[in-house]
């Protein structure tokens, strides 16, 4: 069906969920009985955070992740719409490279957004 992508979720028996990519995943997602914690439900927390291992999402409004959590493929569910069909994981046992002690380990300059990382101008 055109306008549907499938989301398949890796930590939850490969169950896989048909959403409208025009709408958040967390909403669609929610609306077919997966339970996933949310907070703002407009990208400024993370909350709502899952890892994509496969497929790509368009999650522009998000401003809470840092770089290197998006390397890391972290998305928040809360704004991700599928631009195709995708493999998540959710849950915290998907966290393991989302937190970060930043005392101990401090982020580089490479991880972090680049308004943050950019010295100001005078």
């Amino acid at each position: 069906m055109s306008g549907t992508r499938t989301i398949t979720i890796a930590n939850r028996g490969g169950a896989a969920y048909s959403v409208a990519e025009r709408r958040p995943l967390l909403d669609t997602l929610r609306e077919q009985g997966v339970d996933l914690p949310y907070g703002c439900r407009y990208g400024g927390c993370i909350t709502c955070a899952a890892r994509l291992t496969a497929g790509t999402i368009d999650q522009r409004r998000q401003v809470a992740l840092n770089n290197r959590q998006l390397a890391n493929g972290y998305v928040l569910l809360c704004v991700a719409r599928p631009v195709t069909d995708c493999v998540l994981e959710i849950g915290v046992e998907s966290h393991g490279l989302l937190y970060r002690n930043p005392f101990l380990d401090p982020l580089a300059p490479h991880e972090l957004k680049p308004a943050i990382a950019r010295p100001k101008e005078p």
